[in-house]
């Protein structure tokens, strides 16, 4: 009986954690540390900010655990990208889409906020510096290269490719705060178009 509740407990625990995380990483994502209270956070995931402090000891722990947690997501959504079917250009259009359109932009955000705004916490700093820019282009290199090699991808140093197309969705990222899926997808279609070349 006492390991079912505690099992109980857990759950809840891990569901809260899990509900505090998911608030925290679109709050912190459209106003960056200086300008996210640990007030706005509880807000936007529906609990007491006494609750809060209780998971998260500070808005530094928080902003902290955040990066991590985004790193790991961000990275795990560049690798999803070589088990999508189709082209090379195919795969690139449905991570595009999968970065704009359905969410994930916040993971992106953070991490732009991360390496960006004042306030950042050294110990996310630190993390920052393990997960480059570098990183990503490393991780989108061969798509790009072997989209250049079936002729879907325009010619030119593939490396250079990928970091314009990782600037132009830090871009769209930055400026797509309100906007409506239709307009993503057009977006989309230019972004992929610049990449193309067609």
């Amino acid at each position: 009986m006492r390991s079912s509740n505690k099992e109980k407990q857990d759950q809840i625990r891990n569901e809260r954690r899990e509900q505090i995380l998911d608030a925290a990483v679109k709050v912190f994502s459209r106003r960056g540390v200086v300008g996210t209270k640990m007030s706005m956070i509880a807000n936007a995931a529906g609990i007491s900010p006494g609750l809060l402090y209780h998971y998260f000891k500070s808005k530094d722990e928080l902003f902290t655990t955040l990066v991590e947690w985004a790193m790991e997501q961000s990275h795990s959504t560049m690798m999803y990208a070589y088990q999508f079917s189709g082209s090379p250009i195919e795969k690139i259009r449905t991570l595009t889409e999968l970065i704009l359109c359905e969410g994930d932009s916040a993971y992106f955000m953070l991490i732009h906020q991360a390496r960006t705004s004042d306030g950042v916490p050294e110990s996310a700093k630190r993390l920052i510096k393990h997960h480059s820019m570098e990183t990503y282009v490393d991780q989108l290199y061969p798509l790009f290269k072997e989209g250049q090699q079936v002729g879907d991808i325009a010619a030119g140093d593939p490396k250079e490719l990928v970091y314009c197309y990782l600037s132009v969705i830090s871009g769209l990222m930055l400026l797509a705060t309100q906007e409506d899926e239709d307009q993503y997808k057009m977006k989309v279609d230019i972004l992929l178009r610049m990449i193309t070349g067609s």
